[in-house]
């Protein structure tokens, strides 16, 4: 005990002495950049061109191949997505295993086998690699296109792109490309439901076999192994890959423009502006500049602390994150500096955003700011370097873009050299407001406001795809209002006028339940709806015996339950359901509390609809269409508010169609539904009247 004593004392007189002698008024210096040592990558190249790249790392008996091709990018056109649909089709089936024989054998080893557009990847146990690589190389090697799976693919992705035109975010994405880029160059390039259902089997096969060649791929081997292991099996199994000429692509680099120029993108019951400040640029991975742009945009935009994040949202309160990115490629990088901000702080957002992009060109930064930022990048540098694949990685890109042997054992000795002479020189460089794309998604009442940041002072309109905007909105006939589209729909669903006491057969139902079959990401469920009269209401959505969600109504209090807990409803929500779950209460609209407006007609799927803004009480504003021939309702859309760690806001659409009669009554019996990401496709399999409900379906 006497000895611990003495040793803490020492400790502390020591600690105490050097205490004395630190000036606390000097800034410590930093410390020196560690040495990096990336440890030894062994590489070869097989006669046919495949270079070759192996990582050892025997902390587990694992092992993973990941062959990635090195080409120039590929305009495709009218069939934008072709190339990710061949990528695809190669795992779906070989000329000597089905798809099925294929999934079998890979999970019966526990191994994962994905293709994708510029490669595949393949991961097991070490002792299972033999087998792994005589699966990877059928993939890779003997693809057999199918025309049923490409099908598959195609309605994946369509389905896919039909639930992201709802969502701001991809909207921006996708403008965004297009703007920068130009939709002549492969990076402007998108995928849309035309272009994707242009997509053939042929032209897949075409990028297969003209693409897939050895002389243009890398194969990084990580794991378990030597090279003396490796090299007689990656001979064994990729030497029969033949070499070709691959076609060499040359494109019009983009720039950014002569002068700032304001873009934007209506979006429909939007409540919050999608912003993104944005222009191309040219800076080579590995460049000279690469590191030093890089520790000037941690600075601008880059985390939690930098100063747009600190501006926007500590200072002002705009926004959840403000950031911004500065890209490499060895085509064309782009910068990026973005957030999402209520509609009425969008004009104040960007002014925010523009002094900070001058701050970072007019005034060098301090010393302490670029301190804390070397800081992180060497603390996130060396933990990176526990992972092998970010050896492989590295290893990788020297002989992609042609660095320096040493680039990465040297990383941080030239992340630690940078000043702040340097970053201002970045940030002039590469920073240009006057020269920017200012492209905001959101409601165009905001519009008018940001014609001060053009140099043009117009603002120019395009649609969810970088194309210039044409109004999709016409003129109503002389004549049509709310009143009478809705008097019309409401004729056409139940054969009556509005107003008029109800018909003998509406009189005689007191309960409906209608059962539909769904499928969401793939997955089967079933959807019940249940009304009783006068006003009360349940769903429940089934994955087999498993209930997944259910709401209940029973007149006076409702409540929804699910996966993530149950709760109440309140205010304007319980209201909503109060009003959703009177029995045929569309037919009393005029005394719903609601106000109606037409706004014009519209085309959606194909066919002319009215389109009515709906407002209620509360404030709150939806939309509806109703089909100018039909009178039925095709479409309809509102805005949730999910709370701002969720983005905001999420657009709930819903498309009728296949309208059938059933008791005197015209039914939808196929509705999609899109909310965020995600979206529905239901399917009514039976409507059913008067089978005696109890009340007990409306708790819970």
């Amino acid at each position: 005990m006497k000895k611990i004593v003495l040793i803490i004392l020492a400790a502390s007189f020591v600690f105490s002495a050097s205490a004395q002698k630190i000036d606390r008024s000097k800034r410590p210096t930093p410390a020196a950049a560690p040495e990096i040592k990336l440890g030894k990558t062994e590489s070869f190249t097989l006669p046919n061109g495949l270079k070759v790249f192996v990582v050892e790392n025997h902390k587990l008996p694992k092992v993973s191949y990941s062959l990635s091709l090195d080409m120039d990018p590929i305009s495709e056109g009218d069939m934008a997505g072709y190339i990710d649909a061949a990528g695809q089709l190669m795992e779906r089936g070989t000329t000597n295993r089905t798809k099925e024989q294929l999934d079998k054998e890979i999970d019966f080893i526990g191994a994962t086998l994905t293709s994708y557009s510029t490669g595949v990847y393949a991961s097991s146990l070490k002792k299972h690699q033999d087998k792994l690589l005589t699966l990877m190389t059928d993939v890779l090697l003997n693809a057999d296109f199918k025309q049923e799976e490409l099908d598959k693919i195609k309605k994946q992705t369509i389905s896919g792109i039909a639930s992201s035109k709802d969502s701001p975010d991809a909207i921006a994405a996708n403008a965004r490309q297009a703007l920068v880029y130009g939709k002549n160059h492969p990076y402007g390039e998108i995928a849309t439901e035309e272009t994707v259902e242009a997509i053939t089997l042929e032209k897949c096969k075409e990028y297969y076999t003209t693409y897939f060649k050895p002389n243009v791929a890398y194969l990084a081997v990580v794991g378990d192994v030597t090279v003396e292991e490796v090299k007689p099996l990656v001979e064994k199994y990729f030497a029969a890959w033949e070499k070709g000429d691959v076609p060499i692509n040359k494109y019009r680099t983009p720039v950014a423009p002569k002068e700032t120029k304001v873009a934007f993108v209506h979006k429909e019951g939007a409540v919050q502006s999608v912003i993104n400040i944005t222009y191309p640029l040219s800076l080579k991975p590995g460049s000279p500049d690469a590191i030093k742009a890089r520790l000037m945009n941690s600075i601008l935009g880059g985390g939690s602390t930098a100063r747009l994040f600190m501006n926007l949202r500590e200072g002002h309160g705009y926004t959840y994150g403000a950031y911004s990115s500065l890209n490499s490629d060895k085509l064309v990088g782009n910068f990026n500096a973005n957030a999402k901000v209520r509609n009425e702080v969008t004009d104040s957002s960007i002014t925010q955003f523009m002094v900070e992009l001058n701050r970072m060109i007019d005034e060098k930064v301090s010393e302490e700011d670029l301190q804390n930022v070397k800081n992180y990048i060497t603390g996130t540098f060396a933990y990176s370097l526990q992972d092998p694949q970010t050896i492989a990685r590295f290893a990788l890109n020297i002989a992609k873009y042609n660095l320096p042997a040493d680039y990465y054992n040297n990383y941080l000795k030239n992340v630690a050299a940078v000043t702040v002479d340097d970053i201002q020189a970045m940030a002039k460089k590469y920073i240009k407001p006057d020269n920017a794309i200012i492209l905001v998604v959101g409601d165009k009442a905001e519009a008018d406001k940001l014609k001060g940041f053009a140099a043009s002072t117009e603002v120019d309109f395009y649609d969810t795809y970088g194309n210039d905007y044409v109004e999709p909105l016409k003129p109503a006939p002389a004549g049509v209002t709310a009143t009478t589209v809705l008097d019309k729909a409401l004729e056409s669903k139940y054969g009556m006028v509005p107003g008029k006491k109800l018909s003998k057969t509406l009189k005689k139902i007191k309960d409906v339940t209608v059962k539909m079959s769904a499928t969401i990401q793939g997955q089967s469920i079933s959807v019940t709806r249940y009304s009783k009269a006068p006003n009360k209401s349940a769903m429940t959505m089934n994955m087999g015996p498993m209930v997944i969600q259910k709401q209940t109504f029973n007149g006076t209090t409702g409540k929804t339950s699910g996966m993530q807990g149950s709760k109440d409803l309140e205010g304007d929500d319980l209201e909503d359901m109060k009003k959703t779950s009177k029995m045929f209460g569309d037919l009393d609209y005029k005394n719903d509390g609601n106000t109606y407006e037409l706004l014009g007609v519209e085309m959606i799927e194909g066919k002319d609809a009215y389109k009515i803004k709906v407002t209620k009480a509360n404030g709150d504003k939806s939309s509806e269409w109703y089909g100018v021939d039909s009178g039925m309702q095709l479409k309809a859309m509102q805005v949730k508010d999910v709370g701002e760690e969720a983005g905001g806001s999420m657009t709930i659409t819903s498309l009728y169609s296949d309208y059938k009669v059933v008791n005197g009554i015209n039914y939808a019996h196929k509705i999609k539904q899109s909310f965020g990401p995600q979206t529905l496709d239901m399917e009514v399999t039976s409507i059913e009247h008067n089978t005696k409900l109890g009340d007990d379906v409306f708790e819970q």
